[in-house]
């Protein structure tokens, strides 16, 4: 299934997309994308509505991003072995974790704003993972049982804040607007192996990323059984698990940056496409 939200910002309707691709409306069966709605019994009694009963949704409303009441927001650093080598870092022994504050979070088409102050604004296509049931020193081997589904994620960040203004690296991750997160949550029955999945990132119609998550320091479940051994994982968390190489910050011979008015499209493949417009904040 392919589980979207809908509507204006803070008054989002839960939806759900046919085999047509047309959108659908939840509302009468669910109040969100959320909670329990995303454990194996709440993503059961979706899957048994047929789609055609549904009301089709007109016109072509805002997409929201596709998890409501994001608990904890997770991300992973330096997780893909060629972006450590892009960026001077030796591969980690564990999993580089640091979090990004959901009020970071908006729709995956909705505008970038740089914050006051902004240098280094950069782009980070990543693969995000929705945690669908409660998750407590599980192992790799069942990690994946724990997983709602997936989508994606660009995890914009404000280099000078993160690596200059003392502190760790959550000052340049969690500026409004920094975690576009959809268009889709893709159920995992759907994904099948998301140590497999191609993604790309364009900036103004170039070419700046392309990677694959087969090339993962650790993967999707090493990354679950880590977190888990380290806090509970609830439903409606949300990892972003690190990003392939082509960030502005590794251009050589000089970085590049976002400015106003620059366009993000990045797409990882059946998760489908986000689109960005930079602005500035006043």
């Amino acid at each position: 299934m392919k589980l979207v939200r809908y509507g204006a910002a803070g008054a989002e309707k839960p939806g759900m997309l046919d085999a047509s691709g047309t959108l659908r409306d939840l509302s009468a069966h669910v109040t969100d994308i959320a909670g329990d709605v995303l454990s194996d019994a709440g993503l059961d009694r979706l899957r048994a509505i047929d789609p055609a009963s549904l009301p089709a949704v007109e016109g072509s409303p805002r997409i929201g991003a596709c998890v409501g009441n994001i608990g904890k927001f997770m991300c992973i650093g330096l997780n893909y072995k060629d972006h450590a080598i892009e960026t001077g870092n030796p591969f980690p022994d564990h999993p580089v974790l640091f979090m990004k504050a959901t009020s970071a979070v908006v729709g995956p088409n909705d505008d970038v704003s740089m914050p006051r102050g902004s240098t280094n604004t950069d782009w980070e296509v990543e693969l995000g993972v929705v945690i669908g049931k409660p998750a407590k020193y599980v192992s790799k081997e069942n990690a994946l049982d724990h997983v709602a589904g997936y989508c994606v994620i660009n995890d914009v960040s404000e280099r000078h804040f993160q690596n200059h203004l003392s502190g760790n690296w959550t000052k340049g991750k969690s500026c409004d607007t920094f975690g576009p997160t959809g268009p889709w949550l893709v159920t995992r029955d759907e994904v099948g192996d998301p140590q497999n999945l191609s993604m790309s990132l364009d900036v103004n119609g170039k070419r700046m990323q392309t990677g694959n998550t087969e090339t993962m320091i650790f993967t999707v479940a090493e990354i679950i059984e880590h977190l888990s051994s380290l806090m509970t994982l609830q439903p409606g968390d949300v990892i972003s698990t690190g990003t392939p190489p082509g960030v502005g910050m590794g251009m050589k011979p000089h970085p590049i940056y976002l400015n106003k008015g620059d366009v993000i499209e990045l797409t990882i493949d059946g998760l489908g496409h986000q689109r960005q417009t930079v602005t500035e904040d006043a």
